[in-house]
């Protein structure tokens, strides 16, 4: 529990003060924002705000994590190092695309064709790491199962199979939570709190561990465990990625000072969805990040019913916290009452984590 405080103290003094620092860097650099034309009209005064501030949050992370790990002489883990590198791989695509926007002074980044093909490789990649690395009792990252919170025996796939689940998960819930992020401080916020909840089930799954001597030495404890390769490595890594977020709120709340751009949204969503495959959890992740799972089926429906129908809309606009905001209801209102739903998610998802377990040790 040491490792785990220390870390999230780290990530959040560093993001604080690292994103106070990028802010004047931006801004001497006047590496601003560039806002949507068709948007709503109230996010004109936007335009120019620095963007790129998920640099911020990887810097937290990354520092947090590497420092806890030399002042504790913990080694590093497979699985720890899995998460991070899909923050900064999927970061980096996002990185591509801010750059390109600042560049070439629109709204519009690299091809959104190119931007998928990059984040299918990442994917892959991912899962073929993920599926390697086997510890001493022959657990690997990532199992090649279908998991809610555990593996589901029966929806074991086939490992090219498998591997192609992994990637559509990342590469949904890196997009999800890109068009997540339109509002101040909305991704960020949300993003922190699943990741608070993965803390907490990676501690309870650490606590459950199957490796532990004491489970092994009791047969009839052996269903109840997880079959997790590094759950204390991966709260740790849940811990500092949420701080990270909390500490970059400071400056992305409404009226934000910096916006987290694609390098953080993407990363973000990449870790997110790499913690669930993880973590045994990824059918768990709808729940868990059901805000993020909403907005993407607002623009897919919104896409879909345009085309089926020639022009008419169902939304006014998407994704759906726009469609609020052309309502009527104030930016700093649909942010508070999306948190809301965010947080209600949050806990039915964590409630039903518990639940689960609570059956089986009956």
């Amino acid at each position: 529990m040491k490792a785990i405080l220390l870390a999230g103290l780290i990530s959040l003094v560093v993001a604080l003060i690292g994103t106070r620092l990028l802010i004047g860097y931006l801004q001497r650099h006047h590496f601003g924002q560039q806002v949507r034309d068709d948007g709503p009209q109230t996010h004109l005064v936007k335009q120019g705000t620095p963007t790129m501030g998920g640099l911020a949050i990887a810097a937290a992370v990354l520092l947090a994590y590497g420092i806890t790990h030399l002042v504790l002489l913990r080694p590093m883990t497979a699985s720890g190092l899995l998460v991070l590198g899909l923050l900064v791989t999927t970061g980096f695509i996002g990185w591509l695309d801010d750059w390109s926007k600042i560049k070439q002074q629109r709204s519009l980044g690299i091809r959104p064709r190119t931007k998928l093909i990059g984040q299918a490789l990442i994917g892959i990649g991912f899962g073929i790491l993920a599926t390697r690395f086997p510890d001493s009792i022959g657990m690997t990252p990532a199992s090649t199962a279908i998991s809610f919170t555990r593996d589901i025996s029966w929806l074991r796939l086939p490992l090219i199979v498998a591997i192609i689940w992994m990637t559509f998960l990342i590469t949904g819930f890196s997009n999800a939570v890109n068009l997540t992020d339109g509002l101040d401080g909305l991704a960020v916020g949300s993003v922190a709190v699943v990741f608070g909840a993965y803390a907490l089930i990676n501690i309870w799954q650490s606590n459950q561990w199957c490796e532990r001597s004491s489970i092994a030495a009791q047969p009839d404890l052996m269903g109840k465990c997880y079959h997790v390769r590094d759950p204390y490595d991966l709260a740790l890594v849940s811990i500092t990625i949420a701080a990270a977020c909390f500490g970059f709120l400071w400056w992305n709340a409404r009226p934000a000072r910096i916006y987290v751009g694609d390098t953080g949204a993407l990363g973000l969503g990449g870790a997110v969805a790499g913690m669930a495959i993880l973590t045994r959890t990824e059918l768990l992740l709808v729940i868990l990040g059901l805000l993020f799972v909403v907005e993407a089926a607002s623009v897919a429906m919104q896409v879909l019913y345009f085309k089926a129908t020639k022009g008419k809309r169902i939304f006014k606009m998407a994704p759906l916290h726009h469609h609020f905001e052309l309502l009527g209801w104030a930016e700093e209102t649909v942010v508070v009452r999306f948190w809301i739903m965010c947080g209600i998610a949050v806990c039915i998802g964590f409630g039903l984590f518990y639940a689960e377990w609570v059956v089986l040790s009956r």
